[in-house]
């Protein structure tokens, strides 16, 4: 593949793939677990700590295998093709296509905000409780949209990425500028006089005090906000064969990326915290919390600029997403695992039938109505693999010692055991105490098995 893509365009793709609906809504839900700023506060740094150790990890990674496929890649070459399917079976259906699905979504719902009629529209079609709405048709549009769009070659995807990506920073540091500048009645202090104390309210009918078992389990049901709105920045490593100098510059570009994502968010909960009570946080209409501290801050006026905002932050998630994880399935079909037709690139150089595949299923995901389902899933899913590519950084260390590191894991092991433990803590406590987070996943990646074997069975390999 041609190298068309600089350190610029890669950190591009890190941070537009990060920033979508997430940072937006989350909060609230996480305020509900919770019932408090202190741990509010704690489990978005715990979020950032986790995320920046995983990625100083995975830069080791991409420097010895700086190719095509990233993730996929990573694991197929350390622990074998089965490992590496069921991570590519689990991106497909739901990880990449179900991300870009409620992301699209997302965008549907805050135009239906800006454009009111769209929200009161009755449904185009409806059985039942099935039913297909404006705001999914706009998502599937905005998924056609993107997909034609890099199948047009990475240097129109790339600059869609430069100008939406650049636009949803500025949004960002709009809404903390403003935020700091502007606020009237500050709620910080009174949103942390609550201290180390938690407390839930998950229906609106008062806040209880939480220890114990339900603790445990908020706080993991909390993080799966924070980890959601933190994912997707190890894509720029899929598209690691169009990267000048990959060796170095996929490194850099995850490292700087999701620190300065993260420390963004971070900033704008301290908005939401200045901005709104802690009732104004966990009851934000639709869980849309920044729209709710923009009302404070500007009035109607500011909720509507908010919206267009957010609306110029998915479409440029969705973008990321999109460029880059066709040519994950398209690294999978060259080793038999996935339809051999995503294998060619087209005339312009970039795997255009292996974009579609993955617009058609993310777009039937859209319309079924079940993404915001899957995704619940999505966080413990993704952690898992992290978490699996993370060790693989150690074994290979104790494995393959003579291999070449062009960049070795800064302060190793020490980010490798940090993110090992975050995510062992939270995936244990999800199963301990919210099965309904992980049990669906479970079945999700073993689902893959019968279909690997089925895969291997027909060319013949068995």
């Amino acid at each position: 593949m041609r190298k068309q893509l600089n350190l610029r365009d890669a950190i591009m793709i890190v941070m537009g793939s990060m920033i979508g609906s997430g940072i937006y809504i989350v909060s609230s839900d996480m305020m509900r677990q919770l019932g408090s700023g202190y741990w509010l506060i704690a489990v978005w740094l715990i979020t950032t700590i986790a995320t920046i150790a995983a990625a100083i990890c995975y830069g080791e990674l991409s420097s010895m295998y700086p190719k095509a496929g990233g993730q996929y890649t990573y694991l197929t070459e350390i622990f074998g093709k089965l490992t590496g399917f069921l991570y590519g079976w689990s991106l497909f259906a739901v990880i990449q296509t179900g991300t870009i699905a409620a992301v699209a979504v997302a965008f549907g719902k805050f135009a239906a905000y800006v454009i009111p009629g769209l929200s009161d529209a009755p449904p185009l079609y409806q059985n039942g409780t099935f039913m297909i709405t404006w705001m999914q048709i706009i998502a599937i549009a905005v998924i056609i949209l993107l997909t034609y769009i890099n199948t047009r070659g990475v240097r129109s995807g790339k600059l869609v990425q430069l100008v939406f990506t650049s636009s949803k920073i500025i949004a960002l540091v709009l809404l903390i500028v403003g935020g700091l500048l502007l606020i009237k009645n500050n709620f910080f202090l009174e949103n942390l006089s609550y201290g180390w104390d938690s407390f839930q309210n998950l229906d609106g009918s008062g806040w209880k005090g939480i220890s114990g078992g339900v603790l445990m389990g908020g706080v993991p049901a909390a993080m799966v906000g924070s980890i959601f709105s933190s994912v997707a920045w190890e894509n720029v490593t899929f598209v690691a064969g169009e990267i000048e100098n990959p060796k170095r510059n996929v490194v850099v570009s995850m490292v700087v990326g999701t620190s300065l994502v993260m420390l963004l968010y971070l900033l704008c909960n301290y908005v939401y915290l200045s901005a709104l009570s802690r009732e104004e946080i966990a009851f934000a209409s639709n869980d849309r919390v920044a729209i709710a501290a923009a009302e404070k801050l500007l009035g109607h006026t500011g909720t509507i600029i908010m919206a267009v905002l957010v609306m110029l932050s998915t479409f440029g998630c969705v973008n990321g997403i999109v460029l880059s994880g066709a040519r994950v399935f398209q690294s999978m079909a060259k080793d038999g695992l996935f339809l051999k037709q995503a294998i060619p690139n087209n005339k312009h150089d970039v795997p255009g039938r292996s974009l579609w595949f993955q617009g058609i299923w993310a777009s039937i995901l859209c319309l079924s109505g079940q993404y915001g389902n899957l995704l619940d899933m999505v966080s413990f899913v993704i952690v898992i693999f992290y978490m699996v590519t993370v060790v693989g950084v150690i074994y290979q260390r104790f494995k393959h010692p003579e291999l070449e590191r062009p960049y070795k894991t800064f302060l190793y092991p020490l980010p490798a055991i940090i993110y090992l433990v975050i995510g062992a803590v939270f995936c244990g406590l999800l199963i301990v105490f919210k099965p309904q987070y992980t049990w669906p996943g479970f079945i999700l990646i073993l689902l893959g098995l019968p279909i690997y074997y089925l895969v291997l069975k027909k060319s013949g390999r068995t």
